[in-house]
């Protein structure tokens, strides 16, 4: 097998590995964060819509109208943890057009605060 297919390879999924681990740790803090006594996991209310999902050329995001007025921020990465885009949330409805760099795969977003706390994190899926 060729050296250089395998270390790409392999940084590939190191990074892509990072992005899951980094979106589940997110998940999970922010679960227990918010419910401290509590130890159950998996259930998380979503305030950010994302729809359509599958998406083909681009996606909605519907938010909260308080994240409009306390300078909340959203983000789109790619699966290998690239940040697709950035813009801090202004109204109630945002409209992602995917530029040619967005490809066919899964994209995770994320909500922050002005601080860079992370809200809300969320994945869809580009069908290109």
């Amino acid at each position: 097998m060729n050296k250089i297919f395998t270390l790409k390879t392999l940084n590939f999924l190191q990074k892509a590995l990072m992005v899951a681990v980094l979106v589940f740790a997110s998940a999970f803090l922010q679960h227990n964060i918010a419910n401290p006594g509590n130890i159950e996991i998996g259930v998380q209310v979503k305030n950010i819509k994302c729809y359509p999902n599958p998406a083909v050329s681009f996606v909605n995001f519907e938010f909260p109208v308080d994240y409009t007025t306390k300078g909340y921020s959203i983000q789109v990465y790619s699966f290998t943890g690239k940040k697709m885009y950035e813009s801090v949330i202004t109204s109630v409805k945002s409209t992602v057009t995917f530029t040619s760099d967005f490809y066919r795969g899964i994209y995770i977003y994320q909500c922050q605060d002005k601080s860079g706390k992370i809200i809300e994190t969320g994945k869809f899926q580009v069908n290109r």
